[in-house]
């Protein structure tokens, strides 16, 4: 299988994933089924689409590719109906998460490149591809978003994403490139959450007043 199709297969692995997981949350803030499939397109959607928008791209993926929508309010929908044995699937769905994570944040990458952006905008765009969208998700659900805390997440995005643009800065070939890249920034968020790595917080009690 050619890179391109791999990302393409990972890539529709990754969306329903993160439409069924954002379909957990709409359950526990008991939102109704419009809401279950809102939250699970913006959260599966979200990120390519902020990206696609600062980067002046359009049509947004989702509006060019309408199939998108139809698969993650799919997998929203079918989330209501095997909610109930989800517990059980727990790891598969972090292993998932952090594989759409990783994929995303390269294809965001290969989008700001293809536009011929700074390498500063690459990497941005890689990590807005692959967090945004579930912190959008957070908002809309009133959570702290999981980007702002001390686990690693948005760490992972721009170590993967600055790996790739070095990579390619340094002329190596894409296919080894965009696999190993990917492992490595996998495995760096499944270790992450194995010991719970964490970055350091900052924690201010005082008042200034």
């Amino acid at each position: 299988m050619e890179t391109a199709d791999l990302l393409k297969v990972l890539y529709i692995v990754a969306i329903v994933a993160e439409a069924m997981t954002a379909a957990l949350a709409a359950g526990r803030r008991e939102m109704d089924w419009v809401g279950v499939c809102l939250l699970g397109s913006v959260t599966a959607l979200g990120g390519g689409s902020v990206r696609d928008v600062l980067l002046g791209r359009h049509p947004l993926s989702w509006v060019q590719h309408p199939e998108y929508l139809l698969i993650t309010c799919g997998a929203a929908l079918a989330t209501i109906m095997v909610a109930r044995y989800m517990r059980h699937l727990r790891y598969v769905f972090l292993f998932l998460d952090a594989v759409g994570l990783v994929v995303f944040t390269v294809i965001g990458c290969n989008v700001a490149m293809s536009l011929d952006m700074p390498v500063v905008v690459v990497i941005a765009a890689g990590m807005i591809t692959g967090c945004v969208g579930g912190v959008l998700r957070d908002v809309l659900c009133a959570d702290v978003p999981l980007l702002f805390r001390a686990e690693l997440y948005g760490t992972v995005s721009i170590v993967t994403g600055g790996l790739y643009v070095a990579g390619k800065a340094l002329d190596l070939p894409h296919d080894p490139l965009t696999i190993g890249v990917m492992a490595l920034g996998l495995g760096m968020r499944m270790l992450a959450l194995r010991f719970g790595w964490r970055m350091p917080k900052f924690v201010y009690t005082e008042t200034i007043h």
